[in-house]
């Protein structure tokens, strides 16, 4: 019986997702204490952790694109195996930065290797399990690559930051296209705004679906 509550962050490289979520735990963690639990994917455990520097690594420029969305499968399984439902059944706040919106978007419209069948790839990896709530982090592609090049380590920018705009165009194009399908589970944020406004409406969707945790 899974009595917990699972949300995951989801946005196209240079969202901000990533930096919301870190803000939105400072401000819940000290409250919430181990009723919260903060992952990522890949990763969240050593195993899915392992899969991820071989996904990302920059110098697997021979992957091929099946290859890349198993793995990004397998990492999920186990993350979710070992991490995320051992959680949820100990009646946990789960905050994920991550899901299976992520492969729909990034390799099967990035990488065009086909969105539904990555979706059946991941319905069979995850057992059908989704998240309670996705919010979604949305900017175009120019804006989020220019983030990217402005802020980030240029030791942390993996294979997908270095894609060319196109690429990103599609994660972009096929997020919308599943946030229309999925209007309630998922919620746009429109993450060009001030990151204030950002991190104050992610809270504001976050305290109304796990309201029990505040």
């Amino acid at each position: 019986m899974l009595s917990g509550t699972f949300i995951s962050f989801e946005g196209p490289d240079g969202a901000g997702k990533t930096s919301a979520l870190q803000a939105i735990t400072a401000e819940i963690a000290p409250a919430l204490g181990d009723r919260l639990t903060i992952t990522r994917e890949p990763g969240g455990n050593p195993i899915s952790e392992s899969i991820r520097s071989i996904i990302l690594d920059r110098a697997n420029t021979a992957m091929d694109y099946r290859t890349e969305a198993l793995l990004y499968a397998a990492a999920r399984r186990q993350h979710l195996a070992q991490t995320i439902l051992p959680a949820l059944a100990a009646d946990k706040l789960v905050l994920c930065d991550r899901y299976v919106d992520s492969s729909v978007a990034y390799q099967g419209a990035g990488r065009e290797i086909g969105e539904a069948a990555v979706a059946q790839m991941n319905e069979f990896a995850t057992d059908g399990l989704l998240p309670e709530l996705t919010i979604y982090f949305d900017v175009p592609a120019e804006v989020g690559l220019r983030r990217i090049q402005a802020h980030r380590d240029p030791q942390k920018v993996d294979r997908l930051d270095v894609e060319q705009t196109a690429f990103h165009d599609r994660v972009r194009a096929a997020y919308l296209k599943l946030q229309a399908a999925h209007p309630d589970r998922i919620k746009l944020i429109d993450a060009t705004q001030d990151p204030a406004t950002v991190v104050a409406q992610s809270l504001a969707l976050i305290k109304q679906t796990a309201h029990a945790y505040f």
